[in-house]
């Protein structure tokens, strides 16, 4: 994924689509989180469990342990690099839910710059990614290195570009298993290794180019300007 998303509904929207009777310490607040062009190192609304608990919490996209002599911070991750690899085994164990309104692919398709592309649920539900990261638990305080990345497909690509990686996308029952504590690792690794939701889950359609600079905010970047797509044929609103 091209490292832009939106965030704009209430945190009781997202929490509502999971459909959890569990309570919620909710630290993000009830007004709509307005996030149209979130970037890498932005603050997200996080859902993860402790104990019975369902938390929201602010936590910045993107992480790398600390200490690690890349310095590079990711923010996305593959299930084999959790699998094989030793730079996210801190966190593997913590597992969370990204709840999103879209994300944008840029696709190059001639001209000086590439064509960026919204892309959404069909039935524009909110979008659970499946995720790990670093984030406030057991009561204590944020820290400066917490942090959180989104799980891509092992090898499937995007929609609009395949040489794209999208985000892990759950349903909420799914959501629920992956967030859930007692959801043994082989399970967890299949979750997000096979069973995300299909491209014929999503539509995409082209949006302007001021989306590409992450100062420009609000919901006017998300205005249509090419036909919907859906699954490879042009559909309507």
């Amino acid at each position: 994924m091209c490292g832009r998303l939106s965030q704009y509904r209430g945190i009781r929207d997202f929490v509502a689509t999971l459909s959890m009777p569990n309570a919620l310490v909710n630290t993000v607040g009830d007004q709509p989180l307005g996030q149209y062009n979130a970037a890498p190192s932005t603050p997200l609304a996080l859902l993860h469990l402790e104990g019975e608990t369902l938390h929201a919490d602010r936590v910045r996209w993107g992480w790398h342990p600390r200490g690690a002599k890349d310095r590079t911070t990711p923010i996305n991750t593959r299930v084999e690099k959790i699998a094989h690899g030793a730079y996210f085994r801190a966190i593997w164990p913590h597992r969370a839910i990204l709840p999103i309104d879209n994300w944008f692919e840029w696709v190059y398709e001639g001209g000086a710059k590439k064509q960026p592309y919204l892309i959404r649920r069909r039935d524009r539900a909110p979008i659970l990614c499946a995720s790990i990261g670093q984030y406030p638990a057991g009561g204590r305080e944020p820290r400066d290195d917490d942090g959180f990345v989104i799980f891509t497909p092992d090898s499937e690509g995007g929609m609009v570009d395949v040489h794209d990686r999208r985000p892990v996308v759950l349903s909420p029952e799914l959501a629920r298993e992956w967030l859930n504590l007692a959801t043994p690792k082989d399970r967890a690794e299949q979750i997000v290794a096979h069973l995300g939701e299909p491209i014929e889950a999503f539509e995409w359609f082209k949006v302007g180019m001021a989306i590409g600079n992450v100062r420009n905010l609000g919901a006017g970047l998300l205005k249509e300007v090419g036909p919907i797509v859906r699954n490879g044929k042009k559909g309507h609103a």
